[in-house]
């Protein structure tokens, strides 16, 4: 009897859709958990990786124009940053503090807050009125209803509770940083989760929720000298710049990175999925056996429309913000009046264009190797697109005007970046858990999804839904090889066909 060699089967090929960092973190996690053997494609729209993570060349500085900085107190950057090599260049900032422009002046930002929600340690004199004040004390008295498991703007809980000096002072602020929205549209549950838990678990105030959710980080073991070691700091970034990660995911990813390809459709085959690529005048196919989305909301929803109605009518109900961020540079000489703080929010109602500067070189030590002042400002919030249509010039304009109102600056910048986010921040309305967990439930075997739109916009977040999304994959691989290996008349067969790519 002749025994013939079983074929062995060829090694499966994922395209991820979206270049960003959730994109390349996949791709890096798939490589790391299939091998070498498998073909990764990164498939990106625009004409370079990194989504709204960009470094430019501010006066010879590498220079973040997009996100700046991440929680180093999640677990997945420092996870990630040792996988890559990259340990060494995490950098954290100094001891500045930031300060809070309202009333046409500038105040230090109150401290012992819940982004802008105030624990029974908050002191807010010099920020709020004096009946402001005392809706404050009072609010740990007045009865609380809540329903476990709800959720509820967030701006109109405060409002209710606080009175509306805490939401446009404080919380707006605050969250038009974190999110580039308004206080009013955004949901508490995702967008202070741990605030929602303690109400959850039957805080009786508002206030006693904050202090619930306030949690000290836990002490560092002593130092081998015996000395007490320093707490871990809130924040890091890297001394390169975000472009440093970038370009490690794409060298460890190993993956075909393909630039200035748009994904039109999403095909379901019977044993893997079709993506048509590329100009409907000249279209191309490519065969996958799985897919990681990667791509903003509405992207998401597009591409879902056909294969997932129900997880795609969930991704199209999240908007998105669009902003702005304006680098400036300045001799040390010019910008001598710059206050020694690490930046200023900027509260609802200023006569200013701008809702927040950050004096990047006061708050990175490692921003300014050559005695120059670094700064960047930020402009635009949800329902503000008119402020992507002011040319750079006018942009400028703004930012100096605010600057010098603010600071005193008035000199001309040795160097000057505008960067435009479109559509770069999704919005985290009441419901938004919901909607995700829509989307999450909704995918089809072989489809994962990953990225800002889903458990946070901050860059550990993206990673960690990156991470998810690739083991998810993994799992439906490894079922698919398993099924191809069994006895019968679909065994050892090729269960992972051959993934072409054809015009």
């Amino acid at each position: 009897m002749t025994v013939r060699p079983v074929p062995a089967q060829p090694a499966p090929h994922v395209a991820v859709v979206g270049g960003g960092v959730s994109g390349l973190a996949a791709a890096h996690r798939l490589r790391a958990r299939v091998g070498p053997a498998a073909t990764i494609t990164v498939l990106e729209q625009r004409d370079r990786v990194g989504g709204v993570l960009h470094t430019v060349d501010l006066a010879g500085v590498p220079f973040d124009v997009g996100a700046e900085a991440f929680l180093a107190r999640r677990p997945e950057m420092p996870l990630l940053l040792g996988e890559l090599g990259l340990a060494g260049a995490q950098v954290h900032p100094t001891g500045a503090t930031a300060s809070l422009r309202v009333n046409g002046r500038t105040t230090a930002l109150p401290g012992a807050t819940l982004l802008g929600v105030p624990t029974s340690a908050a002191r807010l004199d010099g920020l709020l009125s004096a009946p402001g004040l005392a809706a404050v004390a009072a609010e740990p008295a007045r009865p609380l209803r809540w329903e476990p498991g709800a959720d509820t703007a967030l701006g109109g809980l405060l409002r209710e509770r606080f009175g509306d000096e805490i939401a446009d002072r404080l919380a707006d602020p605050l969250l038009g940083g974190v999110y580039a929205g308004r206080v009013d549209t955004l949901g508490l549950r995702p967008t202070i989760p741990a605030l929602a838990a303690a109400l959850d678990a039957g805080a009786p105030s508002l206030t006693a929720a904050a202090d619930a959710a306030t949690v000290p980080p836990p002490k560092p073991p002593p130092s081998s000298e015996g000395a007490p070691a320093r707490p871990t700091p809130v924040f890091g970034a890297l001394a390169g710049g975000y472009r440093t990660l970038l370009d490690a995911l794409s060298d460890a990813a190993a993956a075909d990175v393909r630039l200035g390809t748009t994904v039109r459709d999403l095909q379901r085959r019977e044993t893997g999925w079709r993506l048509v690529l590329g100009p409907t005048t000249a279209p191309e196919t490519l065969d996958v056996d799985a897919v990681v989305l990667a791509v903003p909301a509405p992207a998401a929803a597009r591409l879902l429309a056909a294969v997932a109605p129900v997880a795609a009518r969930a991704a199209a109900e999240i908007e998105l913000a669009s902003s702005v961020v304006v680098a400036l540079a300045y001799r040390p000489t010019d910008a001598a009046v710059l206050p020694p703080t690490s930046g200023a929010l900027v509260a609802t109602g200023e006569p200013l264009s701008v809702k927040a500067f950050t004096h990047s070189t006061n708050k990175w030590a490692h921003l300014s190797p050559d005695g120059l002042v670094r700064l960047r400002a930020s402009l635009g919030r949800f329902g503000e697109a008119a402020t992507l249509q002011v040319d750079d010039a006018g942009l400028v304009h703004r930012a100096r005007a605010d600057l010098a109102a603010l600071t005193g600056i008035t000199a001309e910048p040795v160097a000057a970046h505008v960067q435009r986010w479109g559509g770069g921040l999704p919005q985290y309305g009441v419901g938004h858990l919901d909607r995700v967990r829509t989307i999450e439930d909704g995918l089809p075997a072989g489809l994962a999804v990953a990225g800002s739109a889903l458990h946070g916009v901050g860059v550990p977040a993206c990673v960690a839904t990156a991470r998810a999304a690739a083991e998810r994959l993994v799992a439906h691989l490894t079922t698919q090889r398993r099924e191809a290996d069994a006895p019968g008349p679909r065994g050892r067969m090729g269960a992972w066909p051959a993934s072409t790519t054809t015009s």
